[in-house]
């Protein structure tokens, strides 16, 4: 070896060799991530992932019953994942041959009752959650008026087990109303049998 190579070797400084391992191995990253692209998914189905990653605010309502509170459990794991906000609604039924500002005490404790143990459940997730109590005369057509007023994405709407599918009469007249005349996605869950 001559001596003019010899002194091209002695001159590789240790900072040369890193910044070349580091320039080699960025090429050999992005020539792998080249022919190797990541697989393609359908259409609908990055359409569905996306429009549940829209739901920012979830309507439950609720009486304080098993179901509707597995309702809210169900809205909770829902909206975790896209930090939602969940509004807790019960709605105090008025009969029409009452106006509808007449003192019900036993019914607005039971409304209080109900919304906090909801609300209970939402702070095991850390998720906002807002209460409303609302006096209607008929509890589905104003679940959709709340939902409608608070321009919410989703209502989960928990259901008795006695109830048995969305087969006619056997959904329930407020079940009913609110999918009829919902402004926006409804998720039922119906409560099992073993659950009661």
């Amino acid at each position: 070896m001559s001596s003019e190579a010899l002194a091209i070797v002695a001159e590789i400084r240790p900072l040369g060799v890193l910044i070349a391992t580091g320039f080699v191995g960025t090429l050999l990253a992005v020539l792998w991530w080249m022919l190797n692209p990541p697989a393609l998914i359908p259409a609908a189905a990055a359409k569905a992932r996306q429009s549940l990653f829209a739901v920012k605010k979830i309507l439950v309502p609720t009486i304080g019953l098993p179901y509707a509170e597995r309702g809210v459990e169900l809205a909770c794991r829902l909206g975790d994942d896209q930090h939602a906000q969940i509004l807790l609604a019960y709605v105090l039924e008025v009969p029409r041959t009452l106006p509808l500002s007449v003192p019900l005490p036993e019914a607005e404790q039971r409304a209080a009752e109900a919304l906090e143990r909801g609300a209970s459940i939402v702070a095991l997730h850390d998720i906002p959650v807002t209460k409303i109590v609302q006096r209607a005369r008929l509890a589905g057509e104003e679940i959709a008026k709340i939902a409608k007023a608070h321009d919410v994405d989703m209502i989960v709407l928990g259901l008795r087990s006695e109830e048995e599918g969305l087969r006619g009469a056997t959904l329930g007249k407020t079940s009913d109303s609110i999918l009829r005349n919902a402004p926006c996605e409804v998720v039922i869950n119906k409560l099992p049998k073993s659950w009661t």
